[in-house]
């Protein structure tokens, strides 16, 4: 457990160092396409990946990494680093609060250690396997139980256009029926914010591991239950669903009976 503890430490550190070069915003950006129009990367989401990348490969040569922007290497160690070194790239973009660094270490399958660090939130959440989930250094949980009608939920929306009209059909439905809805930008975060008690739940399709290891790990310590599950045929996208047990029931409920979305949790 020390070792893990060292580890989410060294994760902090890298975070936060990331979180100043990225807060010196440039005036002007170079952006490179990645899926489509709508999906894209900045020089700073590469600037930052390159800085964490090379914090990781000086002080842990052996590790693995796996990064958003194609910083991927293989190591000799049991442990792999999962990063994305802006997810919210559109709010870094436009200036608008909320986007975030992640960083989540894995020991073979399974997620120890989890960090999102939002400067424009003053926000860093935290946890290790075990040990409980931390924003700013104290401990959080999650709301429970809370009744889908009295619910505050996050969601997001895919960059497939054609997607978004079956997502916008099913919000179009689920709106009726919850107290509200949040669209923040940043799926780490949304998670994050169901772990501390801010959103009563988060669902979003189309997301990456990246998107949502650290922050699915810290939303589990807190008391949440968490799903994430590949959608077919794209395999490395996923459908992921967070919220405290009594919600994660009901909410899960609506999301099974519209086949679109997924069709078992």
């Amino acid at each position: 457990m020390t070792e893990l503890i060292e580890l989410r430490n060294l994760a902090l550190k890298i975070a936060c160092e990331a979180g100043d070069l990225l807060s010196e915003r440039p005036k002007k950006f170079d952006l490179s396409e990645k899926s489509g129009a709508l999906d894209f990367a900045t020089q700073m989401d590469q600037a930052s990946e390159e800085l964490i990348t090379n914090r990781i490969k000086k002080i842990r040569p052996d590790d693995s990494i796996l990064g958003e922007e194609g910083a991927t290497k293989s190591g000799s160690s049991e442990f792999t680093w999962v990063v994305d070194p802006i997810d919210g790239t559109v709010n870094y973009l436009y200036g608008v609060p909320g986007w975030c660094i992640s960083i989540a270490i894995k020991q073979g399958d399974k997620v120890v250690v989890g960090v999102v660090h939002a400067p424009t939130l003053g926000k860093t959440w935290s946890a290790v396997l075990h040990q409980g989930a931390e924003c700013n250094g104290e401990a959080i949980k999650c709301n429970e139980p809370i009744p889908l009608s009295k619910s505050l939920v996050g969601t997001g929306f895919s960059y497939d256009l054609e997607s978004r009209f079956a997502q916008g059909e099913f919000f179009s439905n689920l709106i009726k029926r919850i107290r509200d809805i949040r669209r923040l930008g940043a799926c780490a975060v949304d998670i994050c914010l169901v772990a501390s008690g801010v959103l009563d739940a988060y669902y979003e399709a189309g997301v990456y591991e990246w998107d949502f290891a650290a922050a699915g790990l810290i939303a589990r310590e807190a008391g949440a239950n968490f799903l994430a599950v590949p959608l077919i045929p794209s395999g490395a996208q996923n459908f992921v669903l967070v919220a405290g047990p009594t919600l994660y029931r009901e909410l899960g409920q609506e999301l099974i009976t519209d086949g679109r979305w997924i069709k078992a949790i």
